[in-house]
């Protein structure tokens, strides 16, 4: 039995919502927009297995399966952050040929005090190293490339986290910064909720037809739709601020 629900939105785009009982990811699939043998492009591939158990990293390669796509063919692997449930499958896809993109400062914040989740959570450490890291601005993916994608610094929920604005589409994946009625948690070490409250202004002020989060909430998953999105941030910033 799978754990993930698939949810495509335009032609490249493919959201796999969790959901299972215990703590994981939403992740996101890229298709055919890198060039060579494996050309697509996945965000936050989450737990190995979460703390009930459950096959998450089993039960997102079948779901990416059953939309014609193979986990062997995934060349480059993108994380918003390091936490556990987003980062922790990532040697799964390392070791089957993807390279790893993360920002310098979650890296660094991973080889420090990002590294006690892996030891609370009894979550596997991964080995994988950064082939690159992602910087403020455009993500070059190579010549060819059919969608144009921002790397945005949002730091708050943890030090190095960052969304994906998909420009042209107007979609955000918007990691653990910003949910459906609800925000990433500062509470963990290097969460800072006056940053978290910048990065989400910073992003209320983008072009969006879509919010893809990296978690559903009981209020719900993805947010279409500008108005939606534009009361969703509205009641976001009326409860959540920092003052």
């Amino acid at each position: 039995m799978g754990f993930h629900h698939s949810v495509k939105i335009g032609q490249n785009l493919h959201c796999y919502l969790w959901t299972g009982q215990g703590n994981n990811c939403n992740t996101t699939l890229l298709s055919h927009v890198l060039r060579g043998e494996r050309p697509h492009m996945l965000v936050d591939p989450g737990h190995d297995r979460n703390e009930l158990g459950e096959p998450c990293f089993d039960s997102l390669a079948q779901a990416i399966a059953k939309d014609g796509f193979k986990i062997e063919d995934i060349g480059l692997v993108v994380c918003t952050h390091s936490h556990p449930d987003h980062f922790e499958a990532v040697d799964a896809l390392v070791d089957r040929g993807a390279l790893l993109a993360l920002s310098h400062e979650e890296y660094e914040f991973l080889q420090g005090q990002g590294k006690m989740f892996y030891s609370v959570f009894s979550a596997h450490l991964p080995r994988a190293k950064p082939y690159f890291y992602l910087n403020e601005g455009e993500l070059d993916l190579g010549s060819g490339n059919k969608l144009n994608i921002k790397v945005l610094l949002t730091p708050g929920h943890s030090p190095g986290s960052i969304c994906l604005y998909l420009e042209d589409e107007k979609i955000l994946l918007s990691g653990d910064v910003i949910f459906s009625s609800s925000v990433g948690r500062t509470d963990f070490p290097g969460g800072d909720t006056s940053q978290l409250c910048q990065s989400i202004e910073r992003l209320s002020q983008l072009d969006l037809e879509y919010i893809v989060p990296g978690h559903n909430t009981e209020a719900g998953n993805i947010i279409f739709g500008k108005d939606d999105i534009k009361e969703n941030f509205r009641m976001v910033k009326l409860f959540f601020s920092d003052g």
